[in-house]
């Protein structure tokens, strides 16, 4: 099955040369923007015109320190204004910043420095007990940039000169990098070209959003990670809005302060995050009490007080495929819809999305403009509707390839479509309902099922927080499903009744055989306190199985 809504915004017809520091730095003093906040956090802003600023210095800076155009620099850079200053001072002047996680050990990021073959890695001084020791195990040369203000890179910036004129470029040379380890792997670099930026800021963000020059961004998941890159940092400066930052690790408590505080008007986040934020005010009462957009009130046995979200017009996630009954709860909660969609690092942002006021839960939503989306089923036909099969995709924004990866290229992005690894189904209207990673399907009795639709089942259960499917052999060697749940609430035992546990996985069992085929309600259930997870919160169901 596929669906094509292609469109070329008149913005996204590049001439020859276009360096995307250019169009997203550079040109917003010039349109009158000058004295508008950029980027804020707690304590911090930055105005158009000091961001253009420091990029130039920043730029200046590192070419001061013998970097070079084409060159590879590492960010290990948490989320502040100096990540926006060297990413986009270094593409101005020519050098290809690749941000990478700040939660990866050293021996993964000595990997990285030996695989990218980088000159330099800029890194927040609180990370320097990872890329210090990873330096030396690369043994590559490269050089280590602390980002500060004595006796490190800061210096440098502060003495620069405050302009600096775009290197040149093409819109099809490689601007940055990523690296996507997805759900298992050696990190895989991942380049983008100076149009893939713009390609998913037009398509994505102005197209579906409808993002502008008034909307505050603020994004849970982390620059550092492709979602949160466009998030936070290219979707409010290409339509020059402002982008909101907390460097803090991501809770209910971080993120609703922020948004309380700081007053975003988009908020991006995944499903394991907005969980935990129900139950947050689940806890306060602000679920019983109607939607919590009117500013903060007390609730709740514990007196806590319910946030203000007033702010928000709207809620985005991605990163795994959200539940049907999470946006219920979510939407009954604040009056406010969440749109799920997809995206991977290859293809830098979101390429299939529910849109506002055109939301199907459930469903990962339609083709994004500017995209093509197919279904392929086993034998490398198009699927029909109601046909499962691995989703491939292709659009202005995916990746040429990968970097010294040919034979991994050569199996993902053929004839220029991505081979994404997830399973789906289309329909008729154009919906996409998301089955699982193809290499996470369970056939149970011969029939293949997904471990999202009995996930989706369990977690509709007040006592689910968090699940997990995955194929188990059984004492025959046949494969039933098994799901590893995190609980809501502590269980409580009572003296003399029957284990708590016990009841509640019959109650569970129970559950999924009222809404599901007999076949697919899970045949063990184990409750641990955690779900192995990727940095950018995907379940790792492969560890679920080892």
């Amino acid at each position: 099955m596929r669906i094509d809504r292609s469109v070329v915004p008149a913005r996204l017809r590049y001439g020859e040369t276009f360096n995307a520091a250019s169009w997203y730095i550079d040109r917003h003093v010039a349109e009158g923007r000058g004295g508008k906040v950029a980027i804020e956090q707690a304590g911090r802003a930055v105005s158009y015109a000091e961001l253009a600023e420091r990029v130039a210095q920043t730029g200046n800076a590192l070419l001061g320190l013998g970097l070079a155009a084409g060159d590879r620099m590492l960010m290990v850079v948490k989320d502040c204004p100096e990540f926006f200053f060297f990413f986009w001072g270094a593409i101005k002047a020519g050098i290809v910043p690749v941000p990478v996680s700040y939660l990866m050990r050293a021996r993964d990021l000595a990997f990285i420095i030996a695989d990218s073959e980088c000159r330099a890695i800029v890194y927040s001084p609180e990370f320097a007990a990872e890329v210090v020791p990873a330096l030396a195990a690369a043994r590559t040369g490269a050089r280590g940039l602390a980002l500060q203000a004595e006796g490190g890179v800061l210096d440098d910036v502060a003495a620069a000169a405050p302009e600096l004129e775009a290197a040149p470029a093409r819109p099809d040379d490689v601007a940055f990098w990523l690296y996507s380890s997805g759900t298992t792997g050696r990190p895989k670099g991942v380049p983008h070209r100076h149009r893939d930026m713009p390609a998913t800021c037009e398509h994505y963000a102005v197209g579906i959003l409808g993002l502008g020059e008034d909307d505050r961004c603020y994004s849970a998941a982390k620059l550092f990670f492709a979602y949160g890159l466009g998030n936070a940092m290219t979707f409010p400066l290409w339509v020059g809005g402002t982008a909101i930052l907390d460097e803090r690790r991501p809770t209910p408590a971080t993120t609703f302060e922020t948004i309380e505080t700081l007053r975003p008007t988009a908020y991006f986040g995944v499903p394991t995050l907005y969980a935990a934020q129900l139950q947050a005010l689940d806890q306060a009462g602000a679920a019983g009490g109607g939607p919590v957009r009117g500013g903060p009130t007390r609730g709740g046995p514990a007196g806590q007080d319910r946030p203000d979200l007033s702010s928000l017009r709207l809620c985005v996630s991605a990163g795994e495929a959200l539940p049907p009954d999470l946006f219920r709860r979510w939407e009954t909660a604040t009056g406010l819809e969440i749109l799920d969609g997809i995206g991977s690092t290859e293809a830098l942002h979101i390429f299939i999305s529910n849109a506002p006021g055109e939301v199907k839960p459930g469903s990962t939503g339609r083709v994004v403009p500017g995209y093509e989306a197919r279904i392929m089923d086993e034998g490398g036909a198009e699927a029909g509707p109601g046909e499962a099969g691995q989703l491939e995709i292709r659009g202005d924004s995916t990746t040429p390839g990968y970097w010294n990866r040919p034979e991994l290229e050569g199996r993902t992005i053929v004839d220029g479509w991505l081979r994404t690894g997830d399973q789906y189904v289309g329909d008729a209207e154009g919906w996409y309902h998301y089955q699982g990673r193809a290499d996470d399907m369970i056939k149970v009795g011969g029939i293949w099922c997904s471990p999202f639709d009995i996930e989706a089942r369990l977690m509709e259960h007040p006592s689910v927080l968090e699940a997990a499917v995955v194929g188990c052999e059984d004492d025959h060697g046949l494969v039933k499903p098994e799901a590893h749940i995190v609980l809501a609430e502590p269980l409580r035992e009572t003296a003399g009744a029957p284990p708590a546990a016990d009841a509640l996985r019959a109650e569970l069992v129970a559950h999924c055989q009222e809404d599901l085929p007999r076949y697919m309600y899970p045949r063990w259930i184990r409750f641990v306190a955690e779900l192995p997870k990727t940095a950018t919160g995907k379940i790792q169901r492969f560890r679920l199985r080892s």
